[in-house]
């Protein structure tokens, strides 16, 4: 049985939206795409490289899965520490128009199944279950207690727009910090574990 882990990149307000470039998603008028690029470093490549080790298979929606199968295809080189598993390991993608997807070893879960279909892949899985940005499902995942790790890395920058991971509405809950780094460009890098419901108290009670 494996573990459902997400891990996203984080603005310090919380948004997730088009991390990696201008025109990844515009939808909503989000202008401010491409926000990682000028913090990427050797210590956040480390960490992403660290994740990817720890893969079993990978869980993604549907357009990050496009975006995902538009560049790692080709990146061929077997000694790549992200495009080799991602190319190798089993992708399970939560789609409800997908119908023949041209990656190889990729599984459409029906997205009218989904909470089902997403336990039975997680234990099909011999390490992570990975979740990679996807924002809409992994916000799908968070409200109903499905993932058991997440990876944060929060950059040093607001943005003030834009889809955030936390929407209003979900689901109050307490993790515990696993673990914590700071790479050299600021990026904070926490490893949380959910452990339940959010308590609440009187502060010098």
């Amino acid at each position: 049985m494996g573990k459902l882990t997400l891990t996203t990149f984080v603005t310090l307000d919380g948004v997730m939206q088009a991390p990696g470039g201008p025109e990844e998603d515009t939808s909503g008028g989000f202008a401010y795409g491409g926000w990682v690029a000028p913090f990427v470093d050797e210590g956040m490549l480390t960490f992403v490289t660290e994740v990817f080790a720890r893969a079993g298979a990978f869980l993604l929606g549907r357009h990050t899965y496009d975006i995902f199968a538009g560049y790692w295809p080709r990146q061929t080189n077997p000694a790549d520490p992200i495009a080799s598993p991602l190319n190798t390991l089993p992708k399970y993608v939560a789609s409800t128009t997908l119908t023949d997807p041209a990656w190889a070893g990729t599984t459409v879960i029906d997205g009218e199944n989904l909470q089902a279909e997403v336990v039975r892949a997680k234990d099909a899985t011999e390490g992570e279950l990975q979740v990679h940005g996807s924002g809409q499902l992994a916000q799908y995942l968070l409200a109903r207690d499905l993932v058991e790790e997440l990876n944060l890395l929060v950059f040093p920058v607001f943005l003030g727009a834009g889809r955030r991971l936390f929407p209003t509405g979900g689901l109050p809950t307490t993790c515990e910090l696993v673990a914590s780094r700071t790479t050299s460009t600021g990026i904070a890098i926490h490893t949380y574990r959910p452990t339940g419901r959010a308590a609440f108290g009187q502060i010098g009670d």
